[in-house]
């Protein structure tokens, strides 16, 4: 089992980004407990909640795991002015939010009442969609249990991070953020609801946006604590509400919608993903989930279906690869840049 030695050893190798010094020497450590090799810290530092504590928690989990951990529980404060004074600290620049800029960017949360209907695929699509119609455009990977846009976007490069700023991975044109950048392999996010609000909020004031004239962000389904979250920060936002033909996937879907129209937010419309199955050889329409979904789902929100998407797999090029975007030539990549032009006529 790891020793406090150890731990502390490891971290003499971690330096606190702000201050350009060792944690051990910074006594930055305020509080070491280990239980069966499951390291649990508390670290002061001299800007929490910021790019470089989302760099530094990282390298802090690497050191600690490299040393013999298993797992690594992190929480931060803000290092006194006293101690900041004492190492050297001062203030830092303040950097506008993306959240002052609402006049220029046009927010849409792509949301769902239930997993496992594509709403993932439709946010990455319709964003990559969106810059082939020559937008500037970004996306937030908001389902921070659930993270998955990287991945799909095929995107293996990480984050920069400079300073207090985090630099966003551009992919298709897109600028994209996850959590999936913070963490190494694939492993679980265990946080309570205001934490999850903190590092969504992060998001828009850490990252370094370019101009955006839309911002999807893939929210998690349902609810819960992040929908929350995003209908106060956001309280101009657009929602496009996802669901498959199946009546029950509908009927939990029209929850999200109901949250929209309580919080004042403007619901575009509904795209109805796993529409049909069309027949290569034949051309026939095959409706394996059923029909009437996203139509009865529109009739109930008082919306509009913007698309229906049928069920397919885009073809996968290995030298560009991206196992869940469409080619703007593919059928289904086609239907995503009419929902494009739906979303653009309907916004601006």
């Amino acid at each position: 089992m790891i020793t406090e030695e150890q731990v502390l050893n490891a971290l003499k190798s971690v330096n606190e980004p702000h201050l350009k010094k060792n944690l051990v020497d910074l006594d930055a450590i305020e509080e070491l407990k280990i239980k069966e090799n499951m390291v649990s810290l508390k670290l002061t530092i001299a800007q929490p909640g910021s790019g470089e504590q989302m760099a530094l928690q990282q390298q802090v989990v690497n050191a600690i795991k490299g040393a013999g951990a298993e797992s690594v529980g992190l929480r931060f404060e803000k290092m006194s002015d006293e101690e900041l004074k004492k190492h050297g600290g001062q203030a830092t620049e303040e950097k506008k939010s993306l959240l002052e800029k609402t006049d220029q960017t046009t927010f849409i949360a792509v949301t769902s009442g239930k997993g496992g209907v594509g709403k993932s695929t439709v946010s990455v699509n319709l964003a990559t969609a969106l810059s082939r119609k020559g937008k500037k455009v970004g996306i937030i990977d908001a389902d921070i249990y659930g993270f998955s846009v990287p991945d799909m976007m095929g995107i293996q490069e990480s984050l920069k991070v400079s300073g207090q700023r985090i630099y966003p991975v551009k992919r298709f044109g897109v600028q994209v953020i996850s959590m999936g950048f913070f963490v190494h392999d694939n492993s679980p996010i265990i946080w309570r609801g205001p934490m999850l609000g903190k590092m969504l909020n992060n998001f828009f004031s850490e990252v370094e946006w370019d101009d955006l004239d839309y911002l999807i962000l893939d929210l998690p389904p349902g609810t819960g604590d992040v929908a929350l979250d995003v209908h106060d920060m956001l309280p101009t936002s657009k929602e496009i509400v996802v669901t498959t033909p199946h009546p029950t996937a509908a009927f939990v879907a029209a929850r999200a919608g109901a949250m929209a129209i309580r919080t004042e937010h403007e619901i575009l419309g509904v795209v109805e993903n796993m529409a049909y199955f069309e027949n290569k050889i034949s051309g026939e329409k095959e409706y394996i989930f059923g029909k009437g979904g996203g139509h009865k789902l529109a009739q109930d929100l008082n919306s509009e279906v913007l698309a229906q998407i049928p069920l397919g797999q885009p073809e996968i090029d290995e030298d560009n690869f991206a196992p869940s975007i469409y080619d703007e030539n593919h059928p289904i990549g086609r239907i995503y840049l009419e929902l494009a032009d739906k979303v653009i006529g309907k916004t601006e």
